[in-house]
């Protein structure tokens, strides 16, 4: 589960963050004022400062938020001039919009706020569709407006060209402020709250902030979204009365407080309409006492009355946002925040703590019990010992000398009664001379007295409630103000800050109780006294003789107090029901169990230890000869064993008409004297009453793969005589716990019949389905070999756990793969997990992975004059619900999950992100089906459709562990020779946005590296490869191939981008680069090779074609060529999705001669750019040579000539 943080604002307006993978609140500490409350999402923090005015918190992310501003120069051309800038009267603005409607001049473009920064100067952007344009970027058309080409003609009468300049976002993990972009300020703002990202994907990342005024008044942020973060400007939305709280939920849930209690819904929220169209009104959930407080999530709704009381909303979704009913729920909170997921987080009414709502899943929204959060805040005591045994238990460091050397150890009892979450004092004696003195230093000032204050109380009620709860103790007319130390330690690397606001007296040796003064946040800073160097503990005085304390910065809470929390915002916090939370585990008692083992471990001598490991070890060796040596006359009782596993399935028969038929099916496993095993299946069935079995050896046996089926578990066994015939061995299983079972059990006994143990070699070739399983492969020296090569349908494969989309690999041993919903994975060194237990599974570097698709159905309609578009087509039409192709039939309710391992995790809803666009209810439109659609209608379009979708998730285990936290689409690795000395290796990746990244800090040791380097582009890429020399190639979605220069170990980023134009009328889709060898796939599968590429000319010269029906394509650090081909020739029917390995690949003939098919179909991806095992060289036999010699060791096989992977 990728990590994430929960908000919490305390009744001093201080910030705080917890980690769902740490167990401590870690304050945000740049904040310029007070915070009364935030609303979070995953991206960013917005808060309500006691200005009232809006702040923003943008997390920082390797990836930067830039925005890209273009304006346009147009020129004319006249016969005195040519092309000039005078242009007609009724022509457009010499700059200007592209519609050139709107006046742009270059000097017209501002910063929003201070919060952004110029990246650079305008320049012209020389790429159009995807080819470079001539010098200075122009493009020509025969006028305004019209169709613009990048050749100028005879009848070219204007022309234009765009200019670029990008802003970046700079005020990153900091509190900026919201500028206002109106003459008139809107109210001061009291509520803020934050959602709506789940409304549309388009425009990415857009976000919906609902603000509520002083007066009542709810107002609506427009234009946020990933490259705005700031949004545009305040839109006031009309309400049927006076609003005290609102919230919005990641979806359309948005409800509010009125001033009278009562509850208002936000109706007609869409795409479209982010802030809806009008309110309805939902009582409160008590009729005699109101409504103080609501939140809402997916779909839940909770409320808490004036009583305190909590209540929870059944029946909401987005068809019915108002719900059908409340349900009382137990616990008195003062408010309750709804995260993702739907979890719940509230502040307890009793005692102002964080509680978590436990048990919250999709079947159960309302959960089952509330737990307290109990984690310290950093500079807490609690996070430390408060033993003065050790001054490294306590985990404190002096500024100072300590000058006398009174006992106080009375002091310390008292003050370990504290509660876990308490503040950090300094306890000294009660003599003047015994205090902890500031450096001795003439410049250093000394620290003045501070007087009692009472925290400033903000404009916010509720706040100020809470503040008037905790009554600050007078101070005592007999005892004198004590002295204070103030205290700030700045160590080194490692070190420790503290301060200390005040100095206590011991109430044992004082005689008067202990006194605390609240102290004012913002004042207490400027009283703040340099201090020295952090002294070691050996240059303290006796440990026994003084307590030792954390000194915490600027703490208003006592002893025995824990924070008083007044805000807490889960928005984007991401908290699965089965994941284990380490929120609720005591500091104190984790503590002093660790002081007490290292208490145990100290008692050991290491002379104890070493007599324990001899006598230990003699031991063991007499009960060895004692067990085994009177027994080695005897001769083994077994010299062979045969074991027999049996079981009934279902088997999808050979011949016609193919269909499911009840089987026996048996595996023999036998090992001979010397411990080789081996096996045999057995199928039995019936053949017009005739019993007839079907045999397969396990030695001979290349793959077990998974079959994706929504209503059997099934599996497919291939060998290579099935796998030239792509036509499996197809088996079901009763349950999937049976098949898991069977996979697992053959898996094994083929593994251990070829000798192959343990984890994947550095030199391993790896390869998903299009179901996502991982498959790995041992290359044999003789894989490449010429002229007589390993073939390859004879290649074991075996599974690895995990499910991954693309997966990448070096020879060095470095690893990694995205899932379908981009999130990247490194590969952790293991084998086996998911459904490998026991031996076929290594019992360590297996993690959780999860991973979410999107599974996609097509309602379809056909327009007729009377009714216009309807779901009544022709009787020759496809189906009005199918899949993409037409031919089967898809519904929403008969439409399941790819295969029983997965659920869904939302519903049905219009995918507008669809090639060729789409109108505003996500339909495209085309003259018939099929046929090439596009997102506007035009007077030739009778039919239409648009593309629903819905997510499903699955959960597994692997040997793969996530790196957070930006999602990729593609990623290579440098290819390196086997016995490479590099050690930081280059990789490069492409977010999900299109941005280009380079990974720093990836070696052997730290295959997920340290952080990601942001490459500036002019537009978003797809797909990017690095090959031998640092050799980075990539390609843009518009289709255009790019080379990146100047990329070196000292500049691991380059220089600049060079355009390389594409293959005429073709837009590229994929690359690969090898050692001297580059290679692209573009949009209509064609695989092109480039010529020329040499180090002094790195970008090539020209294109050629290989082969056509190629999906994906994988060079490797010897240039070996291996592809993903559709439409390979089977015994049956068309197979897609087939391995092929391209031959005759040489350095003098690196575009190879014909291919070799592998295994398949249903293959996805492939990478063999860890296998750099050079070939064995094979002499030719001649002539002259003996009879003998011209046997071959292996089997020469009859491959296609053809330069395509279909024999056409």
């Amino acid at each position: 589960m990728p990590v994430s943080l929960l908000w919490a604002v305390d009744v001093y307006g201080r910030v705080y963050s917890l980690s769902t993978a740490g167990q401590q609140w870690e304050q945000c500490r740049d904040a310029q004022m007070e915070i009364k409350r935030v609303t979070a999402v995953q991206q960013c923090c917005w808060g309500i400062a006691c200005d009232n005015s809006i702040y923003l918190n943008v997390h920082a992310s390797d990836l930067p938020v830039r925005y890209q501003e273009e304006t346009y120069e147009n020129q004319r051309w006249n016969p005195v001039d040519g092309f000039s800038d005078r242009l007609l009267p009724s022509d457009r603005w010499q700059w200007s919009d592209i519609t050139g409607l709107q006046h742009q001049p270059l000097d017209s473009f501002q910063l929003p706020s201070s919060s952004w920064e110029w990246e650079g100067d305008w320049y012209v952007d020389e790429n159009f569709e995807g080819e470079p344009t001539e010098k200075e970027g122009w493009t020509y058309a025969i006028d305004f407006p019209a169709n613009y080409t990048k050749d100028k003609r005879w009848n070219s009468c204007v022309r234009r060209r765009r200019w670029l300049r990008y802003r970046r976002y700079k005020a990153m993990d900091t509190w900026a402020k919201i500028p206002s972009q109106q003459t008139t300020l809107p109210d001061p703002f009291s509520d803020i709250s934050c959602g709506g990202w789940e409304i549309s994907e388009e425009p990415r990342g857009r976000l919906s902030l609902w603000a509520v005024s002083l007066q009542g008044k709810v107002w609506f942020r427009d234009g946020i979204y990933h490259h705005n973060p700031e949004g545009s400007l305040w839109e006031e939305v009309p309400l049927p009365g006076e609003v005290v709280q609102i919230s919005c939920g990641p979806g359309d849930l948005v409800w509010a407080v009125l001033w009278e209690g009562q509850l208002i819904v936000r109706e007609g929220i869409s795409r479209d309409c982010p802030k809806g169209t009008s309110w309805a009104v939902v009582e409160s959930p008590s009729p005699d006492v109101g409504a103080t407080h609501v939140a809402v999530g997916v779909s839940v709704v909770w409320a808490v009355t004036k009583d305190s009381k909590v209540w929870f909303r059944r029946g909401v979704n987005s068809h019915n946002p108002c719900g059908s009913g409340w349900i009382s729920m137990v616990g008195e909170m003062i408010m309750i925040n709804v995260g993702l997921n739907d979890q719940v987080w509230g502040i307890s009414s009793e005692d102002r703590g964080v509680y978590f709502r436990q048990g919250v899943t999709s079947s159960e929204l309302s959960g089952k019990t509330w737990k307290a959060i109990s984690v310290p805040r950093d500079g807490d005591r609690s996070h430390s010992s408060a033993s003065a045994s050790s001054l490294q238990s306590a985990g404190c460091f002096f500024c100072g000398e300590v000058r006398a050397q009174s006992v106080v150890s009375d002091v310390e009892s008292d003050t370990e009664k504290g509660s876990a979450d308490g503040a950090s004092c300094l306890v000294t004696s009660a003599s003047p001379e015994s205090f902890v003195d500031a450096p001795s230093d003439p410049s250093d000032p000394a620290p003045d007295p501070p007087k009692p204050r009472i925290p400033k109380v903000t404009s916010d009620s509720f706040i100020s409630e809470l503040v008037s709860d905790r009554e600050p103790g007078k101070p005592s007319k007999e005892v004198a103000p004590p002295a204070v130390v103030e205290e700030e330690s700045t160590a080194g690397e490692g070190g420790v800050r503290s301060s200390s606001a005040g100095g206590v007296l011991s109430p044992s040796q004082s005689g008067a109780p202990l006194e605390w003064s609240n102290v004012d946040l913002e004042e207490a800073q400027g009283q703040q006294v340099p201090a020295g160097a952090v002294q070691d503990s050996t240059d303290t005085c006796s440990l026994s003789s003084v307590a030792t304390y954390t000194l915490a910065m600027e703490d208003p809470y006592g002893a025995d107090e824990h924070p008083l929390w007044a805000w807490v915002s889960g928005g984007g916090c991401n908290v699965d029901s089965h994941y284990q939370l380490n929120w609720f585990n005591c500091s104190l008692n984790m503590s002093s169990m660790a002081q007490s083992v290292q208490s145990m471990s100290l008692s050991v001598t290491p002379a104890q230890t070493a007599a324990w490991r001899k006598q230990i070890f003699e031991q063991l060796s007499e009960r060895t000869k004692r067990e085994m040596d009177n027994f080695r006359h005897y001769e083994q009782a077994i010299e062979q064993s045969v074991w027999v596993k049996k079981g009934t399935m279902q088997w999808w028969r050979d011949w016609k008409p193919h269909k499911w038929i009840d089987v026996h099916f048996a595996l023999e496993q036998f090992s001979g004297p010397e411990g080789n095993k081996d096996g045999i299946l057995f199928i039995y069935y019936n053949f017009y009453e005739e019993k007839k079995y079907l045999h397969a050896f396990i030695n001979e046996v290349t793959i077990l793969v998974p079959v994706l089926n929504d209503s059997k578990h099934t599996f497919a066994i291939y060998t290579p005589e099935r796998t030239k015939q792509r036509w499996p061995i197809r088996l079901a299983a009763a349950t999937e716990l049976e098949m898991h079972d069977w996979l697992a059990l053959l898996s094994v006994s083929c593994c251990d019949s070829r000798g192959i143990h343990g984890p994947p070699s550095k030199q391993a070739i790896w390869s998903t389905t299009c179901k996502g399983d991982i498959f790995v492969s041992e290359p044999s020296p003789a894989l490449e070999a010429m002229p007589y090569p390993t073939p390859s349908d004879q290649m074991f494969w075996r599974q690895v756990g995990g499910h991954l989309r693309v997966v990448e690999c070096n020879s060095v041993g470095i690893v990694w793969g995205i899932g379908y919903d981009h999130i990247a994975w490194a590969y952790t060194g293991g084998y086996g997990g998911g459904f490998f237990q026991g031996l076929a599974s290594s019992t360590d570097n297996i993690y959780t992975q999860t991973d979410v698709k999107s599974v996609y159905i097509y309602e379809n309609q056909r327009w007729n004059p009377v009714t216009g578009y309807t779901n009544r087509g022709l009787p020759t039409d496809r189906y009005m619900w199918s899949d993409a192709s037409g031919l089967h039939e898809c519904t929403k309710t008969n439409t399941k999950p790819p295969s029983p391992q997965w659920t869904w995790v939302s519903d049905w809803v219009i995918d507008y992100s669809v090639s060729g666009g789409t109108d505003r209810e996500g339909w495209q439109y085309a003259a018939d089906f099929p046929a090439s659609y596009h997102g506007h209608k035009t007077m030739k379009d009778f039919v239409r459709r648009r593309r629903w979708a819905r997510k499903c998730k699955l959960t597994t285990t692997g040997p793969w562990q996530e790196i957070p936290p930006i999602p990729l689409s593609d990623v290579t690795i440098l290819p390196c020779a086997a016995q490479s000395s590099m050690e930081v290796v280059p990789l490069w990746a492409i977010s999900n946005k299109g941005d280009v990244l380079c990974r720093l800090g990836v070696t052997a040791l730290t295959p997920a590296g340290s952080s990601w380097l942001h490459v500036g582009t002019d537009q978003p890429f797809k797909s990017i490869s690095i090959g031998a020399a640092r050799q980075v190639w990539a390609i843009a979605r518009d289709g255009s191939a790019f080379y990146r220069g100047s990329v070196s170990e000292e500049n691991p980023a380059g220089d600049c981008w060079y355009h390389i134009p594409s293959p005429s009328k073709q837009k590229l889709k994929q690359v690969s680069v090898g050692r001297t060898s580059v290679y692209t796939v573009d949009e209509n599968g064609n695989l092109w090779y480039r010529q020329g590429v040499a180090p002094s000319y790195p970008q090539g010269s020209s294109w050629e074609h290989i082969s056509n029906n190629v999906r994906k394509v994988s060079v490797g650090p010897l240039d070996q060529v291996w592809i993903i081909a559709d439409k390979v020739q089977g015994s049956h029917s068309l197979s897609c999705g087939t391995v092929c390995h391209r031959l005759g690949v040489q350095p003098m003939e690196p575009k190879g001669q014909s291919w070799d098919y592998g295994i398949g179909g249903g293959w996805d991806h492939i990478t063999v750019r860890g296998n750099s095992m050079e070939p064995p060289r094979i002499r030719l036999p001649s002539l002259t040579d003996p009879l003998p010699a011209l046997q071959s060791p292996i089997s020469v096989r009859n491959t296609e000539v053809n330069g395509n992977p279909v024999g056409c």
